[in-house]
């Protein structure tokens, strides 16, 4: 008798730790979370570190030397809700800036482009400067958005990642278009996807309760480019009310 009760204790707690939510439960839950933060503006200045396939192409651009392993500069990230970002980025011995521009998903360039920016923009964008809308009307824009990068938002599973538990929205699979949000704070995690030029990009938000953005952001942004990281971006000195102004993001 003994041993049947400790067989269903057994099966009780597997299917308990086995339930995952369904796509759509976690996306509300994220989207809510954000919404309650009540933000419109923030401003996060930090480090910036190019790295493998980004170096020679952020050398170029910022006016940087290329023949070293990376490239070190300063990076800072304006969101004003809803829907408009901005990333500049520079080198202390470069004589030129570049800066990512992206409003209502159309994004433009000032300067030379760096690709790794430019994902870490596009990414950014529609999951941290998300705002002013219903909260299921904000769940479904992150639904379709993620869908149109090919993650099936109807699959669910868990995983580990930055040492936390994660929800993986996706198809299970190395290569596979995936969304992660962290299990207990639910915020962005990762996103995993390849673009339409084949390339295979992984973009993870590290880091979340930072004395520089708290919530708002994570601490840390890094992009991938196949298993290479090619930027990382972490805020030192922030501030989650900042007053943007509209000028940073009009031509």
């Amino acid at each position: 008798m003994k041993r049947i009760v400790a067989l269903v204790a057994v099966l009780l707690s597997f299917t308990a730790f086995a339930y995952v939510l369904p796509g759509g439960s976690i996306l509300r839950r994220m989207v809510t979370e954000r919404d309650e933060l009540k933000l419109s503006g923030l401003r996060a200045e930090g480090s910036l570190s190019f790295h493998g396939p980004a170096v020679k192409e952020a050398g170029s651009a910022l006016g940087a030397a290329t023949d070293r392993p990376d490239v070190q500069g300063d990076g800072v990230l304006y969101l004003r809700m809803p829907g408009r970002c901005r990333f500049e980025a520079s080198v202390p011995e470069g004589n030129a800036r570049s800066a990512v521009v992206q409003v209502a998903g159309r994004r433009r360039l000032e300067g030379n482009e760096i690709a790794s920016l430019s994902v870490l923009v596009a990414q950014v964008c529609p999951l941290f400067a998300a705002g002013g809308g219903p909260v299921q009307q904000l769940k479904e824009s992150v639904q379709q958005y993620l869908q149109g990068l090919g993650v099936d938002t109807t699959r669910t599973g868990l995983a580990r990642f930055s040492g936390e538990v994660a929800y993986v929205l996706g198809e299970q699979g190395e290569n596979r278009p995936q969304f992660w949000v962290y299990k207990d704070s639910f915020r962005p995690a990762r996103l995993r996807y390849t673009d339409a030029a084949k390339v295979a990009w992984d973009v993870r938000f590290l880091d979340y309760n930072s004395p520089a953005v708290g919530e708002a952001m994570p601490r840390t942004i890094e992009v991938w480019r196949g298993d290479q990281r090619a930027v990382r971006f972490t805020a030192l000195k922030g501030d989650t009310r900042a007053t943007v102004p509209e000028k940073l993001f009009t031509p």
